[in-house]
């Protein structure tokens, strides 16, 4: 018996939506970027990119367990010299929780063509309204703890 290989002009992709009130940020992060990378179907294929679309709605709402809204901190760098960036999260989540919680999904997905590919397929939103219901989604329906 040989083992199934998903073609990329054979993938149907599905729309999932995630809650992510009272939910932490990790966890929410974990779900929907494994359901980016197609883990969640018994035809997943590493090389392949099979993974469906995510919307993440409450995205503010989300919390950081323990004492990471206080000391938790975002580095990056502007590119020029000395140009190191810090911002911590609890100004973040303040400010632009859909960008803490694409920068969750960002770091666990592969840092690859796959993996860029895959983040195009993620919609993150503050509030519980969407504009993508014409697309049908799905409430994602197995626990997130």
């Amino acid at each position: 018996m040989s083992s199934y290989m998903a073609k990329p002009q054979e993938i149907e992709r599905k729309w999932y939506i995630i809650d992510a009130e009272n939910k932490p940020l990790g966890r929410v992060a974990t779900v929907a970027a494994s359901i980016l990378r197609g883990k969640h179907l018994p035809t997943f294929t590493p090389n392949v990119d099979c993974g469906d679309h995510v919307i993440i709605i409450n995205a503010d709402k989300a919390v950081l367990t323990g004492n990471k809204l206080n000391q938790k901190v975002r580095y990056y760098h502007t590119g020029w010299v000395g140009g190191i960036k810090e911002i911590h999260y609890n100004k973040l989540m303040a400010e632009n929780p859909e960008k803490a919680m694409t920068y969750a999904v960002k770091g666990m997905l592969p840092n690859n063509t796959i993996g860029r590919n895959a983040l195009t397929r993620l919609r993150v939103y503050k509030g519980t309204e969407h504009n993508h219901a014409a697309q049908k989604p799905e409430a994602w329906t197995q626990e997130i703890k």
